[in-house]
């Protein structure tokens, strides 16, 4: 009798002490990570192929200043060149570089918006109106995927961190921190306006 006890509660405990251990709970909590960046990723590759639309847009409708015109398409270039994978989310080094290159398109959004004001026909066209509003408008998008992002990454790397889940991290899983999306030093300082 005492045999039959052992043999139905040992693997009962067991059972319990597996559901506890939140072998799948990390593991959903890391694809969490990669469905919040491939979203990021998405709404910035909705705002490179803008960029070119709104470029030509300004260069047909003004004679605006070449240098504003060839930063934006140089920052366009340089963030559409610097990728991150999956594995790379864990890469303090990578992860920076591939915020700067976005921080940096960005910035020369911003100059190029600021341009524009100069040029009143330009903005009364219908199609740098249109352009301009889902510019803004996915600027917006990259800014809430970005804190979802940041925010899958706390409960993920919370999660890791906890007991009893850092124990099955550390014997079974193996799973690496992920990297915030952070603001360069640039993105901390007030953006100059010039007329």
């Amino acid at each position: 009798m005492k045999y039959r006890v052992i043999r139905f509660f040992v693997p009962a405990v067991l059972l319990l002490s597996l559901i506890s251990c939140g072998y799948n709970s990390m593991q959903t909590q890391e694809e969490a990570v990669f469905q919040a960046w491939s979203n990021l990723e998405s709404q910035i590759q909705r705002r490179s192929d803008l960029v070119p639309n709104l470029v030509a847009t300004v260069k047909g409708a003004a004679a605006m200043e070449q240098e504003t015109l060839t930063q934006v398409t140089e920052a366009r270039a340089k963030a559409t060149q610097v990728t991150l994978t999956p594995s790379d989310l864990s890469n303090q080094v990578k992860m920076n570089e591939y915020v700067s290159s976005q921080q940096a398109l960005s910035s020369s959004l911003s100059r190029l918006l600021v341009s524009v004001e100069k040029y009143p026909e330009l903005k009364s066209l219908a199609n740098f109106t249109d352009l301009q509003t889902q510019l803004e408008g996915t600027e917006n998008r990259i800014a809430v995927a970005r804190k979802d992002y940041n925010d899958a990454v706390a409960a993920f790397n919370g999660m890791i961190r906890k007991f009893p889940y850092s124990l099955t991290n550390s014997l079974l899983l193996h799973l690496e921190r992920k990297e915030y999306f952070q603001a360069t030093e640039e993105a901390k300082a007030v953006p100059k306006v010039e007329f």
